[in-house]
């Protein structure tokens, strides 16, 4: 089994109500399972958690004048985002001791690797799919990303 059919597996269990799948082939045994919906008073986590991150992307807002933020949305329009392939851990470095593959303000083209994920202890390279320069970094360094979370915002060069 190669990489492309368990990402395909892993989209297919995803988008279904499948709570788990599990593979045997030879000598590999794969086994996928889908987070349960937890519920904290009645709202989804999912719901909890952008209430929670919206104080914090708030709080840095107080000390910016308020022209840059009305300006945000308005730029926001015509960003490109390069999302997740898969569920795994984002990393920005090939290694511990190595620089990361791309900063804010850095430009990309199409096919430049921007990340690594490492789905069942395999690190998978992510390409960027669009050109342009890297504005937002979304997700920090080694924590676990879901299929489809937007990872970057790209202006469009």
């Amino acid at each position: 089994m190669d990489l492309k059919q368990i990402q395909d597996l892993v989209k297919m269990v995803n988008k279904s109500n499948i709570s788990e799948l599990s593979i045997e082939e030879k000598d590999i045994k794969i086994t996928i399972k889908q987070k349960e919906d937890k519920y904290v008073t009645g709202v989804p986590v999912q719901q909890v958690q952008a209430v929670q991150a919206a104080p914090v992307a708030a709080a840095p807002a107080p000390s910016a004048p308020a022209a840059p933020k009305a300006a945000a949305p308005a730029t926001a329009d015509n960003l490109l985002t390069i999302k997740s392939p898969m569920i795994g851990t984002f990393y920005r470095r090939p290694s511990p001791d190595k620089s990361n593959f791309v900063e804010e303000g850095d430009e990309v083209k199409n096919g430049k690797v921007v990340c690594i994920i490492e789905a069942m202890k395999l690190f998978n390279e992510i390409e960027s799919e669009v050109s342009g320069r890297i504005v937002k970094i979304l997700v920090e360094d080694s924590t676990p990303v879901e299929y489809d979370q937007p990872l970057f915002l790209v202006e469009p060069i």
